[in-house]
């Protein structure tokens, strides 16, 4: 087995890494020894040196042209590994520490405005109502990911057993296998259970399936599905721009920031790890205030 292989394994059992950041790790490793001429089965780390790493992130950044994200993905990628093999005594050094990562141009999360939302939320009540399974499974997806804040995996990887007897918390495993429980709004326990009564009338799923969001033919729904369904019902009423899971989940943490939650709790609602991560939202929140202040104040419309 090879060093490398060995890492894999150690992501995947010790860390609990997620199939996708598993193959993220996978290709930027994969990427860079070929891009040495290095077969991972007689790979020496020995021989890499600071300024292989470096050259690597150049070329990434300028024959490749990709964006400073993805850059430094991949250089944090190489850093995991050379920190686990310096800890099994595999390497002398780490060669990728003081290697710098690009600076990343400053982007505010993208949401719905509340107004936006309040129209798809009454759309989604004639969904809610139907009798079509998928309809109504659909109308939950996109109020789940927007009530709650959840990511798309975290959906994704809901069961049945989650949920507590009382539809009123669903529990949550998130990045880096933690957990959290996460509040769900009133409104949704009607719609859950209109959705566990016509997955039990239209024999959805007969089996033992425990996974919370079911296709039609009664399968854990996987992420593209998802992403089609929440495009889908946006762009229905007219939302334009982006739309992904991903943005309903900065429409909830916008929405409660600017519903005066403190930063702290939308910060343990959203699973982030450190107040960083959350704090970005503050910027959409300083924008809404600074364009209340340039239309309101008398000193705007003359001179001081």
């Amino acid at each position: 087995m090879s060093i490398v292989d060995e890492f894999y394994i150690w992501l995947e059992a010790e860390r609990r890494y997620s199939p996708l950041t598993l193959r993220n790790y996978r290709r930027d490793i994969s990427d860079f020894l070929a891009w040495l001429g290095i077969v991972p089965e007689t790979f020496d780390p020995n021989v890499v040196r600071r300024e292989d790493i470096s050259d690597w992130a150049t070329y990434l950044f300028e024959r490749r042209k990709l964006k400073a994200s993805s850059v430094n993905r991949t250089i944090a990628s190489l850093r995991t590994l050379w920190r686990w093999m310096l800890s099994r005594k595999y390497v002398e050094k780490d060669v990728v520490k003081g290697v710098r990562g690009y600076k990343m141009a400053k982007r505010l999360p993208i949401f719905v405005p509340e107004t936006r939302m309040d129209d798809v939320v009454a759309e989604l009540r004639d969904d809610i109502a139907s009798e079509d399974f998928e309809r109504v499974r659909d109308a939950l997806i996109v109020l789940l990911i927007y009530t709650a804040g959840l990511r798309l995996a975290e959906l994704v990887a809901a069961n049945r057993e989650d949920l507590s007897a009382d539809y009123a918390t669903l529990r949550v495993v998130g990045k880096g296998r933690k957990e959290r429980v996460q509040p769900l709004v009133g409104s949704l326990k009607g719609v859950i259970k209109r959705y566990f009564g016509l997955i039990s009338s239209q024999n959805i799923c007969t089996g033992q399936k425990k996974a919370l969001i079911l296709s039609k033919k009664g399968e854990r729904i996987n992420r593209r599905a998802v992403e089609r369904i929440v495009e889908r019902k946006l762009k229905m009423v007219g939302v334009e721009g982006k739309v992904s899971p991903h943005v309903l989940r900065h429409t909830f943490a916008t929405q409660l920031l600017n519903d005066g939650a403190d930063l702290r709790e939308i910060q343990e609602l959203l699973g982030h790890g450190s107040l960083r991560a959350t704090q970005v939202y503050t910027h959409n929140d300083f924008e809404r205030l600074k364009e209340a202040y340039h239309m309101a104040h008398p000193r705007e419309r003359r001179d001081p």
